[in-house]
């Protein structure tokens, strides 16, 4: 039974533009339904190399005990499971955490237990193990695989970091063939094109959702690591 609101006093004109809306966002809803169909419907992917990350313990702190390595087909846990990675800009030239990448990792921490019924979830970042951890332990992120990329090219060949260090938020899924082969399935970044310039992953996030319900919607609101 479909439902609508409706209450008293409400005027014909709110009424009826109501309507309206509701019908576009069941036409926005049918149309992210058609695009996740056209990305589940990908060809084969390419490819990619067995890159090694650098882990380390919860605890962690500068000088402590060497950190652990482990390879990029170390982290799926099953053959028939994908590989969810977001590269975090933080490390190189982003010598602070980024405000907006700690949002959206803040609400991956919430939901880490849920994906992980049904694939591999981990944050990637150019820092090394103990700043990346120290920035989780200030966050309370405790549901989450952190690694350092260390010396690799993975951020680089992927796309979320430039010749220069320049870091860039992106999220990646990968897949692992039978025979071990990983393959690129499908990367995302904040900027789609010239005149989309952070609007690329919003789907991953949802505060910029809630806040589009509101009448000032999203504005020029931006995150911040202090309140």
């Amino acid at each position: 039974m479909v439902r609508h609101t409706r209450l008293a006093g409400e005027s014909a004109d709110y009424r009826d533009a109501r309507e309206g809306l509701r019908l576009a966002e069941i036409e926005l809803m049918r149309h992210r339904e058609r695009v996740a169909a056209q990305r589940r419907a990908l060809p084969q992917g390419p490819p990619v190399d067995d890159y090694v990350f650098l882990e380390g313990p919860a605890d962690l702190e500068a000088g402590d005990a060497p950190v652990t390595a482990v390879s990029l087909s170390g982290l799926f846990t099953a053959a028939d499971r994908p590989l969810i990675v977001y590269h975090f800009m933080y490390g190189k030239l982003q010598t602070a955490p980024c405000p907006m990448c700690t949002l959206w990792i803040d609400g991956f921490n919430g939901v880490a237990r849920h994906i992980a019924q049904n694939a591999d979830l981990v944050i990637a970042a150019a820092a090394d193990p103990p700043a990346l951890r120290q920035h989780a332990r200030d966050r309370g992120w405790h549901g989450l695989r952190l690694l350092s990329c260390g010396d690799s090219t993975f951020k680089y060949d992927l796309g979320s970091e430039d010749e220069d260090g320049e870091q860039d938020s992106t999220i990646s899924v990968f897949t692992r063939d039978g025979d071990g082969t990983i393959r690129h399935f499908y990367s995302a970044h904040p900027r789609m094109a010239e005149d989309i310039d952070e609007r690329g992953i919003d789907l991953l996030a949802p505060v910029w959702h809630l806040l589009d319900l509101t009448p000032q919607g999203r504005g020029d609101w931006f995150a911040s690591l202090d309140y």
